[in-house]
Formats: structure tokens, sequence, C-alpha cells
């Protein structure tokens, strides 16, 4: 990870986050190698190498996620996971999301 990318991964995720601003998620995407946005959501494709490592991966999101107390959309497949991350409740992406999506990057198996 970035040095950029571990600053975000540290953050915790906040209640009530605002919609980030063009801008703002321009600059946070330059720390999220992979990352791109889709729409109103942030999205990165994980890719392994059999169906157990792909679990493990979910399995490693779901408690992050679960300690944020923020979740993302998850696409399960053999072999690969899409992660997608959206604050319904502002409408798009928020810092919060940002902040996961850097905290996935640091997820090894």
């Amino acid at each position: 990870m970035t040095d950029a990318t571990e600053a975000l991964a540290a953050r915790s995720c906040t209640a009530n986050a605002p919609k980030l601003s063009d801008a703002e998620l321009a600059k946070h995407l330059e720390a999220l190698p992979g990352w791109s946005r889709a729409g109103n959501a942030l999205e990165k494709e994980f890719r392994f190498p059999d169906f157990a490592r792909t679990i493990a991966f979910v399995n490693s999101v779901a408690a992050l996620a679960e300690r944020e107390d923020h979740h993302p959309d998850l696409g399960v497949h053999y072999g690969r996971c899409t992660v997608t991350w959206s604050t319904h409740s502002a409408g798009g992406i928020t810092l919060n999301d940002v902040i996961c999506a850097a905290k996935v990057e640091g997820v090894r198996l």
C-alpha cells in the first residue's frame, strides 16, 4: 500500500458522512489503485486462484465491514469478488466508502 492508502486505512468511519465532491473523490482515487467510480459507488474486482481464497477474502472484508459498521455490496464468484462501496443515505460516495476501500487494500490472505 502507498502512504496515502495507509493514511486512509488508519482512519475510521463516522456517522452521517457527507457525499464527496467530484474533486474530493478524484483526489482520494489517486490513493486507491484499481478502484473506480461506478455511478454513485466505488468498485474494484479482486481475483484469486481458487474459490477457497475468494471466500477467505470475502470473510475478511465482512469482518472489517462489521468493525466499521459500514457494509459493501459483494459479488462473489469462483476466483473473483467485486467489492462495491456506496453510502445510500448520502446519495453517493462518502469518505467512509474511501476509508473502507483503503482498508480492503490491506487485506492479506
